[in-house]
């Protein structure tokens, strides 16, 4: 059994902003899993290599595979969907699978495509492994949970609890020397430490795919995974891309405990919520080498946050931002502009206060209403969402209005908010003091492409 994964091609990402290209986690350790059962694996990812379509459909051809399998998030669906069409076309007999935030969550409105044969619903490993099992000995599908095809449904697959017990992802069969950080081809390694997430903030639809429940990693299995990121791919740079990775600060302690025992010195940075930042933790963090952190500002405006049900308060997230400037460490701050409570002068003011808590860095997203959130369904509810093209569902295109702005001023206000916090001289010229050329490669590369 040969199966072909595919991450469709992307031009459009907020992340590129930070010059952030990132290997696809998700399919490769899917492919993991796949391997140490004997299955044949390939992986196709599109953006690193930047690969047209023409150049996937002759890989398609050339590989012959049994299963084409493309993940799919929101914005890349429409590529996805492309992908799949013609990979259909250039190997018939081959079986067709979506998977995927997306497709988790539009299964139905997705089968309609007569190139679809089949849709993985929620954590894939182990419901894409029994797939194969399955096919391999004819045996019927409906045994599979967590699918969905033209003719039935599968009940939904429990999540993995023990996250240990997955392979690390099958980073051999990715061009791990294309992807890159702050707009450098800098080794960059990725890797995830936990899944599902205990908070239900209403764009957010992570507690929807893995679950409430948070479930962690051992400690020395992530710094395992560390040390084989620079060992055998020669990483530089570490980032962890959980949800909110100091959640549990009991298991924050033992990783950075980990860290200091095998005197494993290279730099790493993660995403946390600011409420779970305190300066023992903190200081222990970047003692074992963290040094950025990717922080949820989202907004200025407290109402704004208590809609969003982020649970954090605007006193909380200046004490965060002060602590991190005392302590040394980079933040990236992300912001979400135009939700439909917002207004132009919320907006003008959240740009403010984003320039006073003086990141090194900010993404300021538009307001995207994604399925499998409340959000999304209460702008469609509501009738909020103007668009029906989900490649606009990019976090860079305005998609819904607020109450006193329309689509073109929230792009406006977004090009604003970027041009304000980068092109300040005061800015550069104190982001030049700790990354020199970099601040204004990125600098440039954000007023260009806005």
């Amino acid at each position: 059994m040969k199966v072909l994964m595919i991450n469709p091609p992307y031009s459009s990402s907020k992340y590129r902003f930070i010059g952030l290209v990132a290997p696809p986690l998700g399919i490769a350790y899917i492919a993991a899993v796949l391997e140490a059962d004997g299955v044949e694996v390939k992986i196709i990812d599109a953006p690193a290599l930047e690969l047209d379509y023409e150049t996937i459909q002759k890989e398609v051809i050339n590989f012959s595979p049994d299963i084409v399998a493309i993940t799919s998030v929101t914005p890349t669906l429409n590529s996805a969907l492309k992908v799949a069409q013609m990979s259909k076309e250039a190997h018939p007999g081959c079986l067709i699978i979506l998977g995927g935030y997306h497709p988790t969550f539009t299964y139905q409105e997705l089968l309609k495509n007569d190139f679809i044969d089949l849709i993985v619903r929620g954590e894939g490993e182990y419901t894409m492994l029994e797939l194969v099992q399955s096919l391999q000995k004819r045996e019927d599908l409906k045994r599979v949970k967590g699918i969905a095809t033209k003719d039935f449904i599968t009940p939904p697959r429990p999540v993995i609890d023990d996250l240990d017990s997955i392979p690390f992802p099958a980073r051999h069969l990715l061009p791990m020397k294309d992807y890159k950080i702050m707009n450098m081809k800098l080794p960059v390694g990725t890797l995830i430490s936990g899944r599902g997430c205990p908070y239900q903030c209403s764009f957010c639809a992570s507690s929807a795919m893995h679950g409430q429940k948070l479930r962690l990693r051992s400690s020395g299995s992530v710094v395992d995974e560390m040390e084989h990121l620079v060992n055998d791919h020669k990483a530089e740079m570490l980032a962890f891309m959980d949800d909110t990775f100091c959640l549990n600060k009991k298991r924050i302690n033992q990783i950075c405990d980990e860290i200091k025992e095998r005197k494993f010195d290279n730099y790493w940075g993660c995403t946390a919520r600011v409420d779970t930042i305190s300066e023992e933790l903190l200081k222990k963090m970047k003692d074992a080498g963290c040094i950025t952190l990717f922080l949820g500002v989202e907004s200025a405006d407290q109402q704004s946050l208590n809609e969003l049900n982020k649970n954090i308060t605007i006193s909380k997230i200046k004490k965060t931002f002060e602590l991190t400037k005392k302590l040394g460490v980079r933040t990236i701050a992300s912001v979400v502009l135009g939700m439909p409570g917002d207004t132009r002068k919320s907006i003008e003011n959240t740009i403010r206060f984003v320039k006073k808590l003086e990141p090194n860095y900010a993404v300021f997203s538009l307001a995207t209403p994604y399925p499998g959130t409340d959000f999304y369904m209460k702008s469609k509810d509501d009738r909020l969402i103007k668009t029906t093209d989900w490649s606009k569902f990019n976090l860079l295109s305005p998609v819904i209005e607020t109450v006193d702005c329309s689509l073109d001023e929230l792009k406006k206000l977004q090009k604003r908010a970027f041009k304000e916090f980068y092109a300040r001289p005061i800015y550069l010229l104190k982001q030049s003091w700790m990354d020199g050329p970099i601040i204004f490669k990125t600098a440039l590369t954000i007023l260009k492409e806005i």
